[in-house]
C-alpha cells in the first residue's frame, strides 16, 4: 500500500492527512477519527480497504496537525474536513467516522450531501455534545496522561473542546446510503433512542450490532468491523 503524507494550511492551522492508494480509480473513502485519534491509527483499515483510495485526517490539536489557541467547537472541525477535501481534490467519496468524529462528519454532510456516496457512522449519536463540568481535568489526568496519548491529542485541544463545545442536534433528513455501527455492551455511546433518531433521518438505514463490543469496536471485533465497512462501501 502506497501512502502519502500531506498538510493543508487552513486559516493558519496546518491539518495533516494521509492518502493511501492515491492513483486508484475507485471512489475514495474519507476517514474522520475519534476524539483523541490520529490519521495514523487508521492505517490498518486503509490497508484492509486496499486498493481503494483512502484519506484519513488528524483534526486540529491531534497528531501532526497544529494546535491553535482556540477554534474547537463544531464549525472549525467541519472546516478541517473541508480543507482536506479541497486539498486532496475529493469530488465524490464515502465518509466514515468514529465516536466524536461522527459529529464532525454529520456537520460536514449536512451542507455537502451531494459529494457523499455513503455514510458510515460508528457508535455515536447524531449530536454534537457539550462536555460536562469537570470533563477536561478527568480526561487529561485519568486518560490522556496515564495512557500516554498527549501526542495523539494535546491537553490544549482537550481544554478547547471542553470550554468551547456547544450542544447541537445533528439529526436531519439524509437520503444517501447510511450504515450505523453499534456496540451492544457497557461503554457504548449509542442507545436505542439514538438508533431511533438515525432511523428518522434515513428510512433505509442499515444498523450493524456488535455483540461483543462496547464503544471501541475495533479493539474487540476488528475483523468483523472491517468486513462490514468494506462490504457496505463496495456495494455502493
Amino acid at each position: 500500500m502506497e501512502v502519502r503524507s500531506s498538510f493543508v494550511d487552513h486559516d493558519g492551522v496546518r491539518i495533516h492527512y494521509l492518502v493511501a492508494n492515491e492513483h486508484s480509480s475507485s471512489v475514495p473513502v474519507l476517514i474522520c477519527p475519534g476524539l483523541s485519534e490520529t490519521a495514523e491509527e487508521y492505517m490498518e483499515l486503509m490497508e484492509y480497504l486496499s486498493p481503494r483510495t483512502c484519506v484519513a485526517l488528524s483534526f486540529r490539536g491531534r497528531g501532526q496537525s497544529s494546535t491553535p489557541d482556540s477554534g474547537y467547537d463544531l464549525k472549525p472541525h467541519i472546516s478541517d474536513i473541508e480543507a482536506v477535501v479541497r486539498d486532496a481534490q475529493l469530488n465524490r467519496f464515502h465518509l466514515f467516522a468514529y465516536s466524536r468524529g461522527v459529529s464532525y462528519a454529520l456537520g460536514y454532510a449536512g451542507n455537502n450531501a451531494s459529494q457523499i456516496m455513503s455514510l458510515v457512522l460508528q457508535d455515536y449519536p447524531a449530536e454534537h455534545k457539550q462536555m460536562p463540568a469537570g470533563w477536561v481535568d478527568e480526561y487529561i489526568h485519568q486518560y490522556l496522561i496515564p495512557f500516554s496519548r498527549q501526542r495523539n491529542i494535546r491537553p490544549e485541544a482537550v481544554r478547547g473542546i471542553g470550554n468551547e463545545s456547544i450542544q447541537r442536534t445533528l439529526a436531519y433528513p439524509f437520503d444517501k446510503r447510511m450504515l450505523v455501527l453499534r456496540g451492544m455492551l457497557e461503554g457504548s455511546l449509542l442507545d436505542d433512542e439514538g438508533i431511533k433518531q438515525y432511523k428518522s433521518m434515513n428510512g433505509k438505514l442499515k444498523v450493524q450490532q456488535f455483540s461483543r463490543s462496547g464503544h471501541n469496536i475495533r479493539s474487540t471485533e476488528k475483523e468483523l468491523l472491517f468486513r462490514v465497512i468494506s462490504d457496505f462501501i463496495n456495494f455502493s
